[in-house]
């Protein structure tokens, strides 16, 4: 393969010692907890350390960016290690793959093509992974078939919709999907309205609601796991304040629903003013 960077130093000392240590680790004569690791108990740990990751950017924490990096890394490692036992393939093998790979889906780089900006890139980007599906499948392939299952559900409900979005099945635009949430709740609560309660017909149209959610976000080119997790901090920070306003947990508890809605509206003006003051 042509070398598109100069000459390359030793593989550094810090990342050799990673990849030794894990070998050590899983050696027969190793550790009883790694060395009983599998691919499927490792899964766990692998969406974990990429969500703490995600917390530490969030957070602006760049010490625990490199610490959470490091765990990351780990995983990849583990799953290397684990088929390199089985002789599916090496570390250097996953290295080599990405190299070839980022080659070759840059060919405005490292080849003939042109694109000036980012949208161009994506575009090229995206022609180059479908023709690789195809080279690779021996049949047709379907397709939302390249749409993992086993992955958190919102994102397997964005890459369908970008997936069927991209024969022109979607809606128009996010006005159109405002008022399929309209549609998808009213029909959510005329099934909780019912008697008796299916839940399975419940669970069926919570999915429905969830699901046309996810797609408002690509209409709106935003990431629906990034904004639930400012969601989930907004209202982490809320309910701290709630809390320091009634003085304990245990006050909480003995507040009326009525005492409990006040603290919310004094804990969101309260973390609202705090928020923009500190926009200022």
């Amino acid at each position: 393969m042509r070398r598109y960077i100069g000459r390359m130093p030793p593989l550094t000392q810090a990342l050799a010692e990673s990849i030794a240590l894990m070998a050590r680790l899983r050696a027969p004569d190793g550790c009883p907890w790694d060395r009983a690791q599998t691919f499927d108990s490792i899964k766990r740990h692998t969406l974990e350390e990429t969500y703490e990751v995600f917390d530490a950017i969030d957070r602006r924490a760049w010490q625990d960016l490199k610490d959470e990096l490091g765990d990351l890394l780990l995983q990849v490692l583990f799953y290397a290690q684990m088929a390199s036992e089985a002789g599916y393939f090496t570390l250097e093998d996953v290295a080599a793959n990405l190299n070839a790979k980022l080659i070759r889906r840059h060919p405005h780089i490292f080849g003939d093509a042109v694109a000036r900006t980012p949208d161009e890139v994506k575009q090229t980007w995206a022609a180059i992974k479908q023709q690789e599906r195809i080279g690779a499948q021996s049949a047709p392939a379907r397709l939302l078939d390249g749409v993992p299952r086993h992955q958190p559900a919102l994102l397997e409900a964005a890459g369908l919709g970008k997936r069927a979005a991209s024969v022109g099945f979607d809606w128009p635009d996010a006005h159109g999907l405002i008022a399929k949430l309209h549609e998808e709740t009213a029909e959510l609560e005329a099934e909780i309205s019912a008697e008796p309660q299916d839940s399975h017909a419940l669970e069926a149209e919570l999915g429905d609601l969830f699901f046309t959610a996810v797609n408002l976000a690509r209409h709106l080119q935003l990431e629906p796991e990034f904004a639930l997790r400012a969601a989930n901090a907004k209202f982490r920070q809320r309910f701290n304040a709630m809390e320091a306003s009634a003085g304990s947990v245990e006050a909480l508890r003995t507040r009326t629903p009525e005492q409990l809605e006040l603290l919310w509206n004094e804990a969101k003006r309260a973390t609202s003013d705090s928020a923009q003051l500190s926009d200022k």
